[in-house]
Formats: C-alpha cells, sequence, structure tokens
C-alpha cells in the first residue's frame, strides 16, 4: 500500500469533522475525535514560513502527521521543538486469507448497538469518536463478538475502494486472551468479501506488542507507517 493510497483510505474511513487547505497544509479539526483526525499534513511543498502559518491555523494545539519519505518536515519540527508521538504501523493481509469466525461469536451491524456503545465507552472510545464513526460515507459496520454467551469486544470497519480498514478495535478486559480479537478480524473480513473489496487493514502504535504479535499470527504484513509530531 502505498503512501496516498494510505493516507486516501484512512481519510475516507475515519474522517475529520472539518478539513481545510493552507497554503501546503491540510488542517483538520478532529472535534476532539483523536490525533488522526486532528493533525496537520503537507501536501505540497512548504517553507519555513508555512510551519507558522500552519500552527496558527489549528483549532488546537500543533500537531503534525508524518508520513513515509517526509523526512525533511520530521526533521524540521524536531528542531522547533516538536516530539515524537505514537509511531504506527500499518499491517494489512489480503481479506481472502483469513477463515471465517466461528459461527455465532460475532455479529456484523449497523448503527452500533447499546452494548457496543457500551464497550466501546468502557475502553475510552466515547462520543467524539463515535462522531467520527457516523460521518463515514463509505460502507461500514460494527462487529460484535461475544464470548461463553456474552459480549466480549467491538471495532468498526469501514470500505473505501478495494480496502477495508478496521478501526476502534476494542475487546473488554475480562475477555481478553480468548480468542475474541481473532474472531472479529475474520469477520471484518468476510464483510470486506461481501462488500466486494479485497484487503483487509489496520493501524496499530509499534508499543502495542500483544496486537502486532495478533496481527502477524494471522498473516497481515507491514505496509505502511507514519507517526506524529507535537510540541
Amino acid at each position: 500500500m502505498t503512501p496516498p493510497d494510505l493516507a486516501r483510505v484512512m481519510e475516507a474511513t475515519w474522517p475529520p469533522a472539518a478539513m481545510q487547505r493552507i497554503g501546503p497544509w491540510a488542517i483538520r479539526d478532529g472535534a476532539g475525535g483523536g490525533k488522526r483526525v486532528s493533525a496537520a499534513s503537507a501536501e505540497g511543498d512548504w517553507t519555513e514560513a508555512d510551519l507558522l502559518m500552519a500552527e496558527a491555523a489549528m483549532p488546537e494545539e500543533a500537531l503534525f502527521l508524518i508520513r513515509e519519505g517526509e523526512d525533511v518536515l520530521d526533521a524540521a519540527l524536531a528542531s522547533r521543538g516538536y516530539r515524537v508521538v505514537d509511531p504506527v504501523v500499518v499491517y494489512a493481509c489480503p481479506a481472502a486469507g483469513l477463515p471465517p469466525p466461528p459461527h455465532m461469536t460475532t455479529f456484523p451491524h449497523w448503527p452500533p448497538l447499546a452494548i457496543a456503545r457500551d464497550l466501546w465507552a468502557e475502553g475510552g472510545i466515547g462520543a467524539a469518536r463515535l462522531a467520527v464513526m457516523e460521518r463515514v460515507t463509505v460502507p461500514k459496520v460494527a462487529i460484535l463478538a461475544r464470548q461463553a454467551d456474552r459480549p466480549a469486544g467491538v471495532a468498526f470497519v469501514a470500505l473505501a475502494g478495494t480496502t477495508a480498514m478496521l478501526h476502534a478495535l476494542e475487546i473488554t478486559p475480562a475477555r481478553r486472551r480468548q480468542g475474541s480479537a481473532h474472531h472479529i478480524l475474520q469477520a471484518a473480513a468476510r464483510w470486506t468479501l461481501d462488500q466486494g473489496g479485497i484487503t483487509l487493514a489496520l493501524a496499530v502504535t509499534r508499543a502495542n506488542v500483544p496486537a502486532i504479535t495478533l496481527y502477524a499470527s494471522l498473516g497481515m504484513q507491514a505496509v505502511g507507517s507514519y507517526h506524529y509530531r507535537k510540541r
């Protein structure tokens, strides 16, 4: 997945509340929906003076998204006192490469059931991030997982072109390491294929070693990366 493809899929499946172009920058207003929808990104050639323009235009604290190949921007921000925040790796695999989940372990649906919203809330995914999901205009789904006949986890998936991106995966603490995340990814792959998609992808912080281990065990491979710079 090339950086432009990744940027397009991320924007379509997890969109900001508003975005404007100011000079060479895309300035996003996430309305409290997290870094991914609030960071500014360079969409053209820029100068040192343009950095001041971007800082002044951001509705919240200055935050920049740094994609692969943007080493010059990364160094410029570092010299201005910006620190690296949340290095992220994007993993992907052919959706057809995952088997379907066991019967009755997952329930794809939209809009999200109350129990799905409750599970997200338990994990700190509140109204602002649910609003991000509501803004998505491409095909989308919430996937609820069950374990021992009880709600175990939930995730949001949306399809942009032929790539589905999984977001907001949350497994309730009492049900972790019992296969629910595995089943959600399998269900996401099935939903992707049913929608005519080809690839299932997701983003995970490099610090989340257990999740990375799970994704690798399913045959997912790293296809891209990015990080943020924050003052």
